[in-house]
């Protein structure tokens, strides 16, 4: 195909979306609602990962200090155990915040009034990086000198655990399934819109003309289409999740769910929508045409 005839097949390709609009408008229709549905699954599933992950971080370790030691001494274990892995952060707890933080989780009972401190240990609240290392982490911190006992919720830990492993497995599987689908459903539109026009391919090929250039036409249309689909679906899935989200904290009056803010999701729901866009519209098109060039 010669480069002079690139100009002529861009605009033949463009003119085509507005003569067959009928088939084109589906074609946009089927690409913003498949992507939407994507779009849709895929963010819900990044936000419960999110959640589930800030609920996991709230399993926490108790590392106990032996009573032996100095305030000083006591606090000086908490460099050794911050150097070890795995660990996100160690926070130093005295007796006195302790038996405080027991008092008033339990409304301030006057039974613990006069209830000696030094009857506690001094403590650190370690905060995992990742639980499903719990058990290795553990054994670490029982060789930390200073350090006598620990306590740890494994069975919280593994149950956070399996379920973002679930998730982060469902996340996948539907995913993948629903771009099958989007993408068997897109063929077929562009398919139909194809044998609508069978007869001009087919006056075109006894005219003379190549596959190339038969095909540039329907390339330009199909990655037009797919833009103006990918670009259609991201305005809805943006002002969606928003309603969504605002919706949601109206009733969430406990704040139990926090959802990432879109403008974060931005570059990636932009790259993810044009690539999609993109390989719907110029692919599906590729793949529609080829069985008609064969006349």
């Amino acid at each position: 195909m010669k480069i002079n005839n690139i100009g002529y097949l861009t605009k033949e390709g463009i003119r085509s979306i507005f003569l067959h609009g009928l088939m084109s408008f589906a074609s946009v229709c089927v690409t913003v609602a498949c992507l939407i549905i994507v779009g849709s699954f895929s963010t819900l599933m990044y936000n419960l990962n999110i959640m589930v992950d800030d609920l996991n971080k709230t399993n926490e370790v108790i590392a106990y200090v032996d009573e032996a030691l100095t305030d000083a001494e006591a606090k000086s274990v908490g460099t050794k155990i911050n150097m070890i892995s795995n660990i996100q952060q160690a926070t130093y707890v005295s007796r006195e915040e302790a038996l405080q933080s027991f008092v008033n989780s339990h409304g301030n009972d006057d039974a613990f009034q006069g209830f000696d401190p030094s009857n506690l240990r001094h403590r650190f609240v370690v905060v995992l990086e990742d639980n499903s290392l719990m058990d290795e982490t553990v054994e670490k911190l029982e060789q930390v000198p200073g350090v006598v006992k620990i306590g740890a919720e494994y069975e919280l830990a593994e149950g956070f655990t399996t379920i973002s492993r679930v998730l982060h497995l469902a996340s996948f599987a539907v995913i993948a399934v629903l771009l099958v689908v989007s993408l068997l459903i897109i063929s077929n539109t562009v398919k139909l819109a194809m044998y609508d026009r069978k007869d001009e391919i087919a006056i075109m090929k006894m005219v003379g003309a190549t596959n190339g250039f038969i095909r540039f036409p329907f390339v330009v249309e199909g990655f037009l289409l797919g833009i103006v689909g990918a670009a259609i679906a991201f305005g809805l899935e943006w002002a969606m999740y928003d309603t969504m989200v605002s919706k949601i904290a109206q009733v969430d009056a406990l704040g139990l769910f926090e959802f990432v803010p879109f403008v974060d999701l931005l570059v990636p729901m932009v790259a993810t929508f044009a690539a999609a866009g993109l390989f719907v519209g110029i692919v599906g098109s590729l793949t529609a045409i080829s069985k008609f060039l064969d006349v």
